[in-house]
């Protein structure tokens, strides 16, 4: 989609050259313009959204690169009610609004809901990304798995001309100790362009990762079992093509296929939480296969923006996703004859494979009424098994599913839109009769075919009483499943009916939203208030050496703010603030008498920030971001809090530009929030990564 940006001609720059236009685009990129939402599938700008919509632009991905490539880290930085950063591969535990965003790439769903591994944030390099389309919230604008809201990757374009390239490489190295152990280097190459007919983009990076250090200089703990992006190696390739029938009409094709995987060269080193001992690392060689992800993602799109009137989109996809983990020791994997100590690995697989249709007719009524609708279809396949025994853990299980949804906009008044729309979900799973593990007491449980139905609503308002303020306001429901595969391997007494068992009922969040949006050109800014609801929810507790998930009412109440502050044409200051409070029923009486834990909901947080062009040839980047410290029922949980602040600078070269960025500023020494909060144990009392610098190199040619 097309970006259409707010400024006039007078308030914009002059652009005298290249170098200029950088600057220009630079100021363009922070300021809120209206931009089209293609993850609303309604052809939506924000500022006639009736929920909360953030696009995090190339700049602001390209100035999070420079400081770090974790995705997560990028995503955190940027929302703050996103969950600070696990800085490991798996992102479990890290939510959206407190509750689990959908991923996608172009529209196609990179998470895995009936086996959820934490993988999904970490299925494309964010190089290949032009845009990141937020939605705040749960709603079942896509189907399955948005109940905190969705993420959605929107992938580079071909830019104009016949033939364009693009080099960048860089390195990042601890402040304190600098040698090949921890340095860590990325190359990225690309090359697009386009005839009258045909489109075409092909890019690809790869990246080594090396040893990370804390503030004191020691080594961070390496997650030998979850995964780690720490003494890793990573791949992605990207390539894409658009044929134009005419021109109205094009079809296009996409696939991406992304690789990250451990090096194995370190041991975690075991903590002692009660003693205030993180877990570190020791060079060492892990036993069995080398966790990591391996992600396929293809899609066909054909459009039509001239179809008998109306846009027609429609796209077919398919996924495969595997995600392995390291070996570990757990009495979960204890096997008399298979495994009498426990040590095994598992890998879970998931095949999607899926359709979308949608139609959008404007200009009804005298251009007061559009209305999209739309049916989607997909099946998706997924077990997971113990791969050093052969061992099924989860049964291969699929998911069918087929929706129609019709969505419309009622402009009443320049001023004044009213939005509805429904969905219904009709889902069915197929679980075949199996028998689980040696320590749920090897049981055979029967399985079955439970299906679901659900008809889904959402109802929104937008009123500008004037041009420059926005007030909204909604309700939708999101539609999800539980992890169906925790619930089926933690089956442990004889008699199970897969068809009758209530663990697998779906969940069906609301989600109620006010807010207010402002925009003069100078100053910009946003505030809504939030309440999630799930009658049926779906919360992670631990219990030993595993996590199960237990069914009941969940509430999530919160608060987002954001403020932005052109000082003069070339500085923009910026601050966002989030606040969360979580609630469950943990006696099942109808009372949300408890408070959730780290695993399900973050931190308040403040994010502050700073664009400084200073020359046509040199800016800089400045952030801050504060996790404030939080309290849970078990004092053992609570969270102290942590500040990181982050600096990049740019200069602009006769051929190319350099870039160098400091990561964690002021060095700051902390324990992530995912290991204060969401896990009480010594193996994964990890400490975050200290100071590091990050100098880049790009050019266009």
């Amino acid at each position: 989609m097309q970006q259409a940006f707010a400024q006039s001609e007078s308030e914009k720059p002059k652009v005298e050259d290249e170098e200029a236009a950088e600057v220009e685009q630079l100021h363009e990129a922070t300021t809120l313009s209206p931009v089209i939402i293609s993850s609303s599938r309604t052809n939506s700008d924000i500022k006639s959204s009736p929920q909360k919509v953030t696009v995090i632009t190339r700049e602001q991905i390209e100035q999070q690169l420079a400081i770090s490539t974790d995705s997560s880290k990028a995503l955190a930085n940027l929302l703050p009610s996103y969950t600070p950063a696990r800085e490991k591969l798996t992102g479990s535990g890290e939510t959206f609004r407190g509750r689990t965003p959908l991923f996608m790439i172009d529209g196609v769903p990179q998470s895995n809901p009936l086996r959820p591994t934490g993988r999904s944030a970490h299925t494309i390099d964010l190089s290949m990304v032009d845009r990141i389309e937020v939605i705040h919230g749960a709603n079942a604008i896509h189907g399955l798995g948005a109940t905190g809201g969705i993420i959605n990757y929107i992938t580079k374009r071909p830019e104009p001309g016949t033939f364009n390239q693009h080099l960048n490489v860089q390195t990042t190295t601890p402040t304190s100790q600098i040698d090949n152990e921890t340095e860590n280097y990325k190359l990225g190459y690309g090359f697009n362009g386009g005839t009258e007919k045909f489109d075409y983009l092909m890019s690809a990076t790869v990246e080594d990762q090396g040893l990370y250090l804390d503030a004191n200089g020691d080594p961070v703990g390496v997650d030998n079992t979850q995964g780690d992006l720490m003494d890793s190696r990573s791949y992605d390739v990207l390539t894409k093509g658009t044929y134009w029938i005419d021109d109205d009409q094009s079809i296009g094709v996409e696939f991406n296929y992304f690789l990250s995987e451990g090096k194995m060269n370190y041991v975690s080193v075991m903590g002692d939480r009660d003693a205030g001992i993180p877990t570190t690392s020791a060079k060492g060689t892990p036993l069995g296969e080398a966790p990591r992800n391996q992600v396929f993602t293809t899609s066909l799109d054909y459009e039509n923006s001239d179809f008998l009137g109306m846009d027609l989109k429609i796209q077919a996809y398919h996924q495969d996703f595997e995600g392995r983990f390291g070996v570990t020791k757990s009495s979960t994997f204890v096997d008399p004859t298979l495994s009498p100590d426990g040590t095994d690995q598992s890998q879970a697989d998931s095949t999607k494979l899926g359709s979308k249709v949608t139609l959008i007719k404007d200009g009804l009524f005298n251009d007061h009424l559009k209305v999209t609708t739309g049916f989607d279809v997909l099946s998706d396949t997924t077990d997971q098994k113990l791969i050093m025994t052969n061992r099924d853990w989860v049964p291969e299980t699929t998911y069918y599913n087929y929706a129609p949804f019709v969505q419309g906009q009622l402009k009443v008044t320049d001023k004044l839109s009213f939005h509805s729309g429904v969905r219904y979900e009709v889902a069915e799973l197929d679980v075949p009769t199996f028998q689980t593990v040696a320590s749920a007491n090897g049981v055979t449980v029967d399985g079955g075919n439970p299906s679901f139905k659900e008809t889904l609503y959402n109802f929104g308002i937008t009123y500008s009483p004037v041009e420059t303020v926005s007030l909204f306001a909604n309700y939708s429901e999101g539609f999800g499943m539980p992890d169906v595969g925790r619930v089926l391997r933690g089956i442990n007494t004889t008699g199970q009916d897969v068809d009758t068992f209530l663990n697998l009922e779906p969940i069906v969040t609301d989600n109620r939203e006010i807010g207010v949006r402002y925009d003069d050109s100078v100053w910009d800014g946003e505030i809504s208030v939030y309440e999630s609801n799930a009658e049926l929810g779906s919360r992670l507790r631990r219990q030993g050496d595993d996590f199960f998930v237990e069914r009941q009412k969940t509430r999530i109440r919160g608060l987002e703010a954001s403020v932005g502050y052109w000082v003069n044409t070339d500085n923009k200051v910026g601050l966002s603030y989030a606040y969360s409070q979580g609630k469950y029923d943990s006696d099942e009486n109808g009372s949300l008498d408890s408070n959730l834990d780290g695993l399900n909901v973050s931190p308040n947080r403040l994010i502050a920030s700073w664009n400084s062009i200073w020359t046509e040839k040199f800016s800089t980047f400045f952030q801050v971001q504060h996790n404030f410290s939080k309290k849970f029922d078990n004092a053992d949980m609570d969270f102290d809090g942590y500040t990181i602040a982050d600096l990049s600078a740019v200069y602009r070269l006769p051929a190319g530009r350099v870039s160098m960025s400091v990561e964690n500023l002021f060095n700051e020494d902390y324990i992530t929030y995912y290991s204060q909060s969401a896990l009480a144990n010594d193996e994964r009392y990890f400490k975050g990564r200290g100071r590091t610098l990050t100098v880049g190199y790009s050019i266009d040619f």
